[in-house]
């Protein structure tokens, strides 16, 4: 069991990632690739996924560096979870930027933790990190692999922040914690997280950082040092893989072809960036005028929401534009 020990500021300062990390959900597919957990609800972007990597071989050596990095269980090394924000571009650049020593650090803990393991699940034994190679191999994995599904993802995550959010507005930081049963239990002034280890974390006046993640699986994840941002990952609801329906052709029947593909779009752009107006028409390949005119009604449906950034104006799809390219 994972025991976090709040005091009054940690309770000022409890937040919701209002989206999931992309360096989070890279490491839990990974995990999830490894075995066979989760069979309905990662069981066919599993089997789909080992079968494109057996086949590209390119993409094989592409992903070569990630080999051991992240084993089935056991630990993980922190640097590959940065500052969850999620924004992917920010997470590759703080991995780049890890120190030597801690990279020398993590490593040979991770050696350590596998080989103590001594069963079946064993990873290789990692004998040096390229750190640039590693970046790359991230981002084409993402890229390759997460990318192509991000509405599928991102349509749970978008409802369960919409149930935090309730659950804090109803009954604020007490219930906010509260809602994480069965997965935690608020005993003030401790968070008990269901967990593989037993562990006590003090927070410190840090405050917590809740990250909803699609591959988590079955219970809560945290940092290994607790000198880091405390963070807890934990999973979301999530219907069956397989019966979760195409989003692209249910979106284009209620939406129309053109809305459709616009929501589509602005869900695929990374979830901190969002896409201005040149952008979505180049894209989906509209004019600007027809652009403004399928966003105004995709605004006013609730599905997108848009905000001045500088001189641009920028789109990003709500929790009820990704339920309904989710199909829910």
């Amino acid at each position: 069991m994972l025991r976090l020990h709040f005091t009054d500021d940690d309770l000022r300062n409890v937040r919701v990632l209002r989206s999931s990390d992309p360096m989070w959900e890279i490491v839990c597919s990974l995990c999830r690739l490894k075995t066979d957990d989760g069979r309905a609800e990662f069981g066919m972007w599993r089997d789909r996924t080992r079968d494109r990597i057996r086949r590209d071989e390119r993409l094989r050596v592409a992903l070569a560096p990630l080999r051991g990095l992240v084993p089935s269980s056991g630990y993980i090394p922190d640097l590959l979870t940065p500052g969850a924000s999620g924004d992917l571009a920010a997470g590759l650049d703080a991995i780049g930027a890890t120190p030597a020593r801690v990279l020398a650090s993590q490593v040979g803990r991770l050696n350590a933790g596998q080989t103590a393991l001594r069963g079946p699940v064993v990873s290789p034994r990692v004998a040096s990190v390229d750190l640039p190679r590693v970046v790359r191999a991230l981002r084409t994995y993402f890229d390759t692999l997460l990318r192509p599904h991000l509405a599928r993802i991102r349509g749970p995550v978008g409802v369960d922040v919409d149930l935090r959010s309730q659950s804090l507005l109803g009954g604020g930081v007490q219930g906010l914690l509260e809602s994480l049963a069965p997965y935690a239990r608020w005993r003030d002034p401790v968070l008990e997280v269901d967990y593989p280890v037993s562990r006590d974390v003090c927070l410190r006046g840090r405050g917590l950082l809740l990250v909803p993640s699609f591959f988590c699986w079955r219970r809560p994840t945290a940092l290994a040092d607790p000198d880091l941002t405390p963070t807890l990952v934990y999973p979301v609801a999530k219907p069956a893989w397989h019966l979760a329906p195409d989003s692209g052709k249910g979106a284009s029947r209620l939406l129309g072809r053109t809305r459709a593909a616009i929501l589509q779009a602005v869900a695929g752009r990374d979830s901190c960036g969002g896409y201005t107006s040149t952008d979505l028409a180049r894209v989906v390949g509209i004019a600007q005028s027809s652009l403004t005119y399928q966003m105004n009604a995709l605004r006013d449906g609730g599905l997108v929401s848009s905000r001045r950034c500088g001189k641009n104006v920028v789109h990003a799809v709500t929790p009820l534009g990704l339920r309904i390219l989710d199909g829910a």
